[in-house]
């Protein structure tokens, strides 16, 4: 019984020591979208879509939950924003090359068409997040029709 309470002890003050320690919050000013909204042109709908269901994993910007100050969630979000930003970062839109542009074009589509994204755990607490059938059929068109202007840049002139 006694090594029990210097487990939970040990763990108490070790997850009180946390509470000192956060990540570096992925927060910046600016327009971080500017530059992918001007060149893909989405919707007002989809621009709203994007908003809420990618741009606060998918960007330099993330609107953060009061619960993000509790660790060890903190570190859970902070991960899952890096390696969200990782793979496709809105923000960075005009350092990618037209090849990448289609591809993460093609990405978002077979993402979402596969329920993969948004991720199940940001919908649970952001519920205007979740898409509807409606939104993923918007969705889709719009990048079969954005990606048409990617190739077209890619032929010879």
């Amino acid at each position: 019984m006694k090594l029990l309470k210097k487990i939970s002890l040990v763990v108490l003050v070790v997850f009180i020591a946390m509470q000192f320690f956060s990540p570096t919050k992925n927060v910046s000013p600016g327009n971080h979208a500017k530059v992918f909204i001007t060149e893909t042109n989405p919707t007002p709908e989809l621009k709203s879509l994007f908003e809420n269901s990618c741009y606060d994993c998918h960007s330099n910007n993330t609107k953060y939950p009061w619960y993000n100050n509790i660790a060890p969630i903190s570190y859970w979000m902070a991960n899952h924003v890096n390696e969200g930003k990782e793979h496709l970062n809105f923000s960075e839109w005009d350092t990618y090359s037209l090849d990448k542009k289609d591809h993460l074009l093609e990405e978002i589509e077979e993402e979402v068409v596969e329920g993969k994204m948004p991720l199940t755990e940001y919908t649970y607490t952001h519920g205007d997040a979740k898409l509807s059938e409606n939104q993923v059929n918007d969705l889709v068109e719009w990048v079969k029709q954005t990606r048409i202007i990617y190739q077209l840049g890619k032929q010879p002139k």
